[in-house]
């Protein structure tokens, strides 16, 4: 849950896009009910760094921010960081305010990080994805969800994650532990900003790509952990963001992935913006990116999915 420093940062920020309405604190969910699939993991507590990004992740969990008049629309949120930390203060959290803002019900998902000592290595997070969302779908009716409009949304690694999410619904990365895995894990859209897309040469030079297959991967490795290998018909629609000149995750990765889903037909809106490097979050008051989240309701609109 977000300190009172990284809390107020969090709103600064939130507030730079669309005003702040009254939400309370977020509701703290568990993802497991017990040891995490495989075991293993870090020990001791969080890691916070003075950015507000998190690691040694021992628990991963959902922190639900509720708005004041819900549309039933929910939205996961995975924040980036390489797979190394996680974006909260930065990315994340200003992204979860704004959503509730907008009356969608937003969950914010602290995921394992494959590199902290899990013996299921790189497949933690997307474990942690699906059982995410498969606990939103869970609990629905609690939180005045419609199971059928609950969706994803993810920064950098964190986009590599949803997007991993979006076109690999049917793979089961974990052995069912209860009820709530009898649902679909399956977002019903997804919106990927500044995400890692490739793991392949020459588009492979990140920390995502050193912390899910190492420095040195195999072929076979580097294609099983690249989006674009898993696109097919029947992939949720998916609205996609970079700039131009991006010096972290090239503007390639988002290239591949919509030429990818163009060619399966699956519906993309991709949208480019020249300058606003590396992770921007939801964007300042002051730069062209700060459009993109006006740009996303209006997707939402054109999907179908607000009334």
């Amino acid at each position: 849950m977000p300190d009172r420093r990284s809390l107020l940062l969090t709103l600064a920020a939130a507030m730079a896009v669309s005003p702040a309405r009254a939400i309370g604190a977020p509701e703290r969910i568990p993802l497991w009910p017990g040891i995490p699939p495989g075991g293993g993991g870090p020990m001791g507590p969080l890691r916070r760094d003075d950015s507000g990004a998190v690691s040694n992740i021992a628990t991963p969990v959902l922190e639900a921010f509720l708005p004041e008049r819900p549309t039933g629309i929910a939205v996961l949120v995975a924040g980036g960081g390489g797979y190394a930390r996680i974006g909260l203060v930065k990315e994340a959290y200003p992204a979860a305010y704004w959503l509730a803002a907008q009356g969608i019900t937003a969950f914010v998902l602290t995921y394992r990080l494959p590199q902290e000592g899990w013996n299921d290595g790189p497949a933690v997070a997307l474990q942690d994805v699906q059982r995410g969302l498969r606990l939103i779908r869970a609990q629905a009716e609690r939180f005045g969800i419609d199971p059928a409009r609950i969706g994803v949304m993810g920064f950098s690694a964190g986009g590599h994650l949803c997007g991993m999410a979006a076109s690999r619904s049917a793979f089961r990365s974990y052995a069912p532990v209860d009820a709530a895995d009898e649902g679909s894990a399956r977002p019903d859209f997804a919106s990927l900003i500044y995400p890692v897309v490739s793991l392949e040469p020459p588009y492979d030079r990140t920390t995502s790509r050193r912390s899910l297959v190492g420095e040195a991967p195999s072929p076979a490795d580097s294609a099983a952990w690249s989006l674009q290998t898993y696109v097919r018909g029947g992939c949720p629609p998916i609205f996609l963001v970079q700039t131009d000149d991006d010096p972290v995750i090239g503007p390639e990765h988002s290239r591949i992935l919509d030429t990818a889903c163009r060619a399966a037909q699956v519906p993309v809106e991709y949208h480019r913006f020249a300058v606003g490097g590396h992770g921007f979050g939801i964007g300042r008051s002051d730069t062209s990116v700060a459009l993109w989240p006006r740009l996303y309701r209006l997707w939402l609109s054109s999907i179908a999915l607000t009334r």
